[in-house]
């Protein structure tokens, strides 16, 4: 039996742990440069608000609706989402953190009812963290996320579930009649692994329900579809296709990229944005204990803006040997961009990708000397810098992203911050990760 807990809006959750008053009213978190809603509160998706809706849109429901806004602040997400993860891990022998608000918990060998558990689970997560979330127990994972899904339903709009659903939901419960109606119920649209564009197709076809993909023919829709739906079909059959994953699969290829806030016409400027860039992915790499055998930089000007000259360039270097060192990885990145950089044009995005991801241990030893290793040091750049890396990592993960960084990323506390710096202009404080932001009570 394995249990998905899910966070209910995650980052709108999180803003209201600190700001009760936010509490029943439409709330929206906007993306990195402000540009788009990227989470919505229940009430402001009754307004209408869609997700990844521009906040141009959607600005005038501030006045007309008392909509708030508020720029995203993932250093206080992340942190929260680490706190519910590992009271969530207790409950059973086997974790999977599958995103930031979700883990699929294995209660393989775990005796008695799971519901009570769900339902402890979820008000110890409440009671410590203030983060409101919903349960949902099943045998597979696609009928787990299902289950989640009719949790929240079933709390949202009781009219479309039974009341006794909502929050924690086991359809090993559920007797085969009720168990039906739910699946009835529920619009194919809503199951993990079909897309917009094969939920369309489906409906073409007659299928509506999730209760119609079950009765399907798997073969059929492989045929039709892909490998993937006959999986995701055999799952909400309850036949298990995929497993907890403790240690989840490493990346192939790891990617930070930003939209500005306005538009970069500077080299250095770029440089800046793309030597940080080239430390965050850095980081990442060495967390999932990576080497990159390449590089890529790329850059970009708005096709949205027709009167400007369009530039979009890509470069790739190879790596040798591989390396998950922040200051290669930056200047490596930096070459590609001064190779690639236009002067006169408007830059709107930029982005670093490392590629060619290998484990560590066949990545080539740096520091074996040769026969003659005494007489003939190795340059410094080949040079094993692990310890170096990981005391940098140490030190951003205890003083914030960025306490450390290669020079070609680094900005002078005095100087303002530059240009295409992304806006955040309603970023709450960081309230658990940073001293200086810590919430005050009193006068």
């Amino acid at each position: 039996m394995l249990a998905l807990v899910d966070v209910n809006n995650m980052y709108v959750s999180c803003e209201r742990v600190f700001r009760p008053a936010l509490i029943g009213r439409p709330v929206v978190v906007l993306s990195h440069n402000d540009g788009v809603c990227v989470a919505r509160s229940n009430e402001a998706k009754e307004l209408g608000v869609q997700m990844a809706q521009p906040w141009f849109q959607v600005r005038h429901l501030q006045r007309t609706a008392g909509l708030t806004a508020l720029s995203a602040n993932f250093e206080l997400y992340g942190d929260m989402s680490n706190r519910m993860m590992t009271l969530a891990a207790a409950y059973a022998p086997r974790q999977e953190i599958y995103s930031i608000d979700e883990c699929f918990l294995d209660f393989a060998g775990v005796r008695g009812p799971l519901a009570p558990r769900g339902r402890e689970l979820r008000a110890q997560v409440l009671q410590w963290t203030g983060l409101p979330t919903s349960v949902g127990f099943a045998t597979t994972k696609t009928l787990a996320k299902l289950a989640n899904h009719v949790a929240k339903m079933a709390e949202r709009k009781p009219g479309s579930y039974p009341r006794q659903l909502a929050q924690v939901c086991n359809f090993a419960e559920l007797a085969p009649a009720q168990l039906e109606a739910v699946m009835q119920a529920t619009d194919v649209g809503e199951v993990w692994g079909i897309g917009r564009k094969t939920s369309a197709r489906l409906r073409e076809g007659g299928i509506r329900t999730v209760l119609d993909v079950i009765r399907a023919d798997p073969l059929a829709l492989r045929q039709q579809f892909n490998v993937v739906l006959e999986r995701t079909v055999r799952e909400l059959r309850g036949e298990p296709c995929q497993a907890v994953d403790e240690v989840p699969e490493a990346n192939q290829q790891i990617m930070c990229s930003r939209s500005f806030g306005e538009p970069v016409m500077s080299l250095a400027s770029l440089t800046e944005s793309v030597s940080g860039f080239a430390a965050r992915v850095a980081h990442k790499l060495r967390a999932q204990r990576s080497v990159a055998g390449a590089v890529q930089v790329f850059l970009s000007t708005s096709p949205f803006r027709q009167q400007d000259r369009q530039h979009s360039p890509s470069a790739t270097l190879p790596l040798k040997p591989p390396t998950a060192d922040t200051r290669q990885l930056a200047a490596a990145a930096t070459r590609a961009l001064e190779a690639m950089f236009r002067s006169g044009y408007r830059y709107v995005k930029a982005g670093v990708v490392l590629v060619d991801l290998q484990p560590q241990g066949h990545a080539q030893v740096l520091d074996q000397p040769d026969l003659f290793g005494e007489l003939t040091p190795q340059p410094a750049e080949r040079r094993d810098r692990t310890r170096l890396m990981q005391a940098m990592d140490a030190l951003n993960t205890r003083f914030g992203q960025g306490a450390v960084a290669v020079a070609s990323g680094a900005r002078p506390a005095r100087r303002p911050a530059p240009a295409h710096a992304a806006r955040q202009e309603q970023r709450s404080p960081r309230y658990t990760t940073r001293l200086d932001e810590v919430v005050r009570v009193g006068a």
